[in-house]
């Protein structure tokens, strides 16, 4: 059974509750002081405890899409990572292939002229070599006769560290909004490519070029939107890309658009950071090496970079997010560029969950959408 199965969990409570039971039905046969009967409460008390603990551990997985598999939990995840393609090319299914397609749920239509379809897609990075899997969210329009000849704008959505891009389309309901949106007029049409930022698990990579490692950061400036370019009819003029995160992807969300303006029109950090951590999951991401590490520091690359031509959302809450401070400085930062564009969206109170994202995704989804090009 999958970690993520509603049968692993109910046999994780079930077991709970018959420990539960066992213990209060064995407890006054082992209210004696000898050892057996001692070691017999101890176990029973830590059996219990353990159930309930992997009860909780896996209905918060289920809730919040920290894990996607056993494999990914232990880090023994194999099947996803950094592959380097030594042969010519990448072969006859070039850099982007579809491996899946399902309706989006609640749509009230099973065609995807009326409902917009979901493609599991599997991509390879042409320059970086990095292969990841993706959801990509094609809304109703892309399907119908009279917008054949139409290209439509584009949005990078991702989760945060460690995160499963399912949870973007069942946890956050990206395509669900903004299908709707679009359906009442409220957001323009358009394309969403839901993914991951760790595109090399378990490590976290932080969205850099790391030297000797990873290169991250090209494969989201560079590599993913020729991928989608080339099996997609996605706009390809200045504006036509934007990309949302929450969390380690808000951070990422954030350095790509200030990075890479000409790539990325907007980007929105939702309870995002604004330096690259150095902690057990990212390792070492620099090398020593001061301007790569600089860079990161999106407080450093305001200071002393001419400020991109680019638009900036960010989230916070008053109460309940630790970001808060550093967000309002970083609004006043962005403010005193002259040039980089700032819009917020402060909460009453929220923490770091998908219920407070959930709250801020329809926002966030109408400002990118008012911010890129319908071409």
């Amino acid at each position: 059974m999958g970690l993520t199965s509603n049968k692993t969990l109910l046999l994780a409570v079930l077991c709970a509750v018959l420990l539960f039971v066992g213990t209060v039905w064995l407890w006054p046969r082992l209210a004696r002081r000898n050892l057996r009967a001692v070691g017999g409460r101890v176990g029973l008390l830590l059996a219990t405890q353990l159930a309930l603990f992997v009860s909780l551990g896996l209905a918060a997985n289920q809730a919040f899409g920290f894990y996607a598999s056993w494999a990914d939990l232990f880090g023994w995840e194999t099947d996803q990572g950094v592959v380097v393609d030594h042969t010519e090319g990448l072969g006859s299914g070039g850099p982007l292939r579809v491996v899946d397609t399902q309706r989006v749920k609640e749509t009230g239509g099973l065609r995807p002229q009326v409902g917009g379809q979901i493609q599991k897609v599997a991509i390879v990075g042409r320059t970086t070599g990095i292969a990841t899997p993706a959801y990509v969210y094609l809304p109703p329009e892309y399907f119908q006769p009279q917008y054949r000849t139409r290209t439509f704008p584009a949005a990078v959505v991702l989760t945060g560290y460690p995160g499963t891009a399912q949870a973007l389309v069942d946890k956050l309901r990206y395509p669900r909004t903004a299908w709707k949106l679009a359906e009442n007029g409220r957001m323009q049409p358009m394309i969403l490519v839901m993914l991951r930022p760790t595109v090399a698990p378990p490590r976290d990579t932080e969205c850099v070029d790391i030297p000797g490692g990873p290169q991250t950061e090209s494969f989201f400036a560079r590599d993913l939107p020729d991928a989608v370019l080339a099996h997609y009819r996605v706009g390809e003029k200045p504006g036509s890309w934007g990309i949302i995160g929450d969390s380690t992807g808000g951070y990422c969300a954030l350095k790509l658009a200030m990075h890479h303006p000409e790539v990325y029109a907007a980007g929105a950090g939702l309870s995002a950071y604004y330096n690259a951590p150095s902690d057990p999951t990212t390792g070492d991401l620099f090398h020593g090496d001061r301007e790569l590490r600089d860079r990161a520091n999106l407080w450093w690359y305001l200071k002393h970079r001419p400020a991109p031509d680019t638009s900036l959302l960010v989230t916070s809450s008053k109460v309940g997010e630790a970001n808060y401070k550093d967000t309002l400085k970083f609004i006043e930062r962005v403010k005193n560029t002259g040039r980089t564009r700032i819009s917020s969206i402060i909460l009453e109170s929220g923490g770091h969950n998908f219920n407070t994202w959930r709250r801020e995704i329809p926002a966030t989804l109408q400002w990118i959408g008012g911010r890129l090009g319908d071409h």
